[in-house]
């Protein structure tokens, strides 16, 4: 009987394959957290266009022009606050206000940004 090369995998064959899942791995774990964090993104623009969204129908709605200047309130919606600023500013015509609403999130990083012309009544 001669000695034969037994059947199996190397060493070296075993660490490249373990090299190839390690780095499928990796780029499944960052694929799921950028889906993570866009997921989170997508509800923080939804609460933050609600608290936009409000002020803006509050400026619409009053019977008089908002006053010029910058207002500061805190917004909750689904039990998180986010900072709303809402600044007015005239316009060349009197007859009309430009608002604009910024939403920042509780690290103070902008979130959203809206804006409108309110007219008089």
């Amino acid at each position: 009987m001669t000695g034969g090369r037994q059947a199996g995998f190397t060493l070296i064959e075993v660490l490249v394959a373990l090299g190839i899942v390690a780095i499928a791995l990796m780029a499944g774990s960052q694929a799921t957290m950028a889906l993570t964090r866009n997921a989170q993104r997508q509800s923080d623009l939804l609460l933050a266009q609600l608290c936009a969204e409000n002020e803006l129908i509050k400026a619409r709605l009053a019977r008089q022009l908002p006053a010029v200047g910058d207002a500061g309130l805190v917004c909750t919606q689904a039990n998180v606050s986010l900072a709303v600023t809402v600044s007015t500013t005239p316009t060349l015509n009197p007859n009309f206000r430009r608002v604009d609403v910024q939403v920042r999130d509780a690290g103070d990083a902008p979130v959203l940004r809206l804006s409108t012309v309110v007219g008089r009544y």
